[in-house]
Order: structure tokens, then sequence, then C-alpha cells
């Protein structure tokens, strides 16, 4: 049941009981629309999309953090990944010297 339809009908402060009740009285009603229960499949794909931004949201946390610590050495960093990446490869690129 959308929750559009039940806060009409909660009474006071929200609890438990108030809920179930506030629902039960709610359902009573003929104009009352229902909320489809999701299939397996809709579910997967939901989860999927919910682990997807999960990692999207650390990665852009663990990048700032990299700026920010480079910033602290001197080191501006452009944002966005990939230049990112390749202004780390450049610091990080070991200096060769020739033994002679």
């Amino acid at each position: 049941m959308s929750p559009e339809y039940v806060r009409p009908y909660v009474r006071a402060q929200k609890n438990d009981d108030r809920d179930a009740e506030a629902i039960a009285e709610a359902a009573t009603w003929p104009t009352t629309w229902f909320v489809p229960v999701k299939s397996v499949a809709q579910s997967d794909v939901q989860a999927l999309h919910r682990a997807r931004e999960r990692l999207v949201s650390e990665r852009t946390a663990l990048i700032n953090h990299l700026r920010a610590l480079l910033l602290e050495h001197g080191i501006t960093a452009p944002q966005g990944r990939g230049k990112l990446a390749t202004e780390v490869c450049t610091f990080a690129a070991p200096t060769r010297t020739t033994a002679g």
C-alpha cells in the first residue's frame, strides 16, 4: 500500500501499532490503490543498481580522499577519474638512472 494513502489515517506519533491500525483503516476504503509486489527479477535488478551506486559512491570518495592527500603535498590533481589516474602515473613512475 502506498504511504500517501496511509498517512491521513495515522492519529498520533508514529509507532508500529498505530501504523498497522492506519493501514487497516485505509485498506477498507474503496479508492485505495495498492502497490504491486515486485517480481524476483525486478528485485534482483534493483539490488544490482543499488550495489553499483554504492560502488560508484565509494570510488568517488576514495578519489576525493586521494586528491586531498596529494594537495597536502603540493600536488594539485585535476578532477575526474581518468585525469587523476594520468596525474598519479606521472608522479609514481620510477626515475631511471644509468649506472656507469
